[in-house]
């Protein structure tokens, strides 16, 4: 038994060596177990559901469809593939993935172009994998009073299923109200509608209309946390708040919800306006993760992009979430991925007017800049163990006048240039940029040139897409 350790350690130690060669071929590189927490560069109203496979299925607001993000990790969900549902038109909001009885249902409020008329609708799908076979429409989830509907969640407690969304109480929009309701099925109400929370506190009702949405819920201890987003979603002033109800309690009772007075997650620590979440489990099982929206920037309203960090629990079992973590500060991967391969941006070979400055935020202090003419490059050498796709992850950052976004041009091997997408949030403000990327064995050259816009690079990871 000695003997075959002592030889798994020895090839693993050789494995390490053939993914990551000393020498002059390649450019220094480094085994990283962090990352900086932006998952996705644009986007809101993220959800994501782990699965008993041991993927990530993913989804977002996307206006005209449903898109699932079927993903290993959580860190890469940008770069996975993705499967399009088809709704219809129009203004198709906040939709969510759920697995209930052994079946798929999407939920997501959809409009004929009239923002009124939102309602909630649900689709179906018998396949093991969301992403394969056909998503049957199963129409309008309402309760009798059919008013304006939108971020509709299931909470599946005592083998009993709820209905919880974000609604108009008459058909003008003067608040939105979180509303509960019992289902026969998943895509039957059955009962009547019951008001749990309406924006009261200041920090609700600081703008208008005053806004109780996004309600998501997490059960622990025979405790229901229902967390919810208040405020208003184009401001920095959109936050957390918290409900509370005893699992074994008549949850159709108004008077079994508790509100708490106070937000439990806010605009902190650079970011602003951090809302309309979804939790899960690290690939492991053992870490609990909130992803959620900020603005990309001070004051950017409805510009914003997706977020993760690691959450702890108080003792009463209800989530404590913290402060949404510095945005220039690495956190630990997700208990159970595999580290990274990190390439500094500095580190790279320069070309044309390119080259190497000092960066504030950076991750080293430096970053690669100044890609700024047709013969500007930033290029690296890059040792991969095997042939194969792997992802590349960039903290990139572009601050182009006019606020649009730009890209740089990605190239492996010499082979054709693809715009690596980079979105606009100013300099030194970094985001994420992602790739699915063809490597050979052996050492490849990934080169960064200029393309439409201007962008920087403040490193970038490597890791195998399978």
């Amino acid at each position: 038994m000695k003997l075959i350790n002592y030889r798994n350690k020895w090839l693993l130690a050789l494995c390490a060596f053939l993914i990551f060669p000393m020498g002059q071929t390649t450019h220094a590189a480094t085994v990283q177990n962090n990352f900086y927490n932006v998952v996705m560069q644009d986007g809101a109203d993220p959800w994501v559901y782990k699965h008993t496979d041991g993927f990530y299925y993913f989804t977002k607001t996307t206006g005209g469809n449903v898109t699932i993000w079927k993903s290993a990790q959580l860190t890469t969900i940008d770069a996975a593939p993705t499967t399009v549902v088809n709704t219809g038109c129009c203004g198709i909001w906040a939709p969510e993935l759920h697995y209930i009885n052994g079946a798929w249902y999407i939920y997501y409020a959809k409009d004929d172009g009239d923002n009124v008329n939102h309602r909630m609708y649900v689709m179906e799908n018998t396949s093991a994998d969301p992403t394969q076979g056909t998503w049957q429409y199963k129409g309008q989830i309402t309760d009798s009073t059919n008013k304006w509907a939108i971020d509709g969640t299931v909470l599946q407690v005592n083998g009993q299923l709820y209905f919880i969304w974000s609604g108009w109480e008459g058909d003008t929009n003067v608040r939105q109200n979180l509303y509960i309701a019992h289902m026969s099925n998943p895509w039957t109400i059955d009962s009547n509608r019951v008001e749990i929370a309406r924006p009261t506190y200041a920090w609700e009702t600081n703008h208008s209309p005053n806004v109780n949405e996004g309600p998501q819920v997490i059960v622990r201890n025979g405790v229901i946390s229902l967390v919810y987003s208040a405020s208003g979603s184009w401001t920095n002033d959109y936050c957390l708040g918290l409900i509370t109800a005893n699992a074994s309690s008549n949850l159709l009772n108004p008077a079994s919800w508790n509100k708490h007075s106070q937000p439990i997650f806010q605009s902190g620590n650079g970011l602003y306006g951090p809302g309309h979440h979804s939790f899960t489990k690290s690939p492991d099982g053992t870490e609990d993760w909130i992803i959620y929206h900020t603005a990309k920037f001070n004051n950017s309203g409805w510009n914003r992009e997706i977020r993760l960090q690691k959450f702890a629990w108080n003792a009463d079992n209800t989530p404590n979430l913290g402060t949404p973590v510095n945005p220039n500060a690495p956190i630990a991967l997700p208990s159970g991925e595999k580290s990274i391969v990190r390439y500094e941006g500095e580190e790279g070979t320069f070309g044309g007017i390119a080259y190497a400055s000092q960066s504030p935020s950076g991750s080293g202090g430096m970053k690669a800049g100044h890609i700024d003419t047709a013969d500007s490059y930033v290029e690296f050498n890059v040792s991969a163990a095997a042939a194969g796709q792997y992802i590349l992850l960039a903290r990139t950052a572009n601050g182009t006048a006019g606020g649009n976004w730009s890209n740089l041009l990605l190239s492996v091997n010499g082979g054709t240039a693809s715009p690596f997408y980079i979105t606009n949030k100013g300099w030194e403000n970094w985001g994420l940029s992602t790739a699915r990327v063809q490597l050979k064995a052996g050492v490849n050259k990934i080169r960064f040139s200029k393309g439409e816009g201007y962008g920087e690079l403040d490193f970038f990871d490597i890791k195998p897409a399978n």
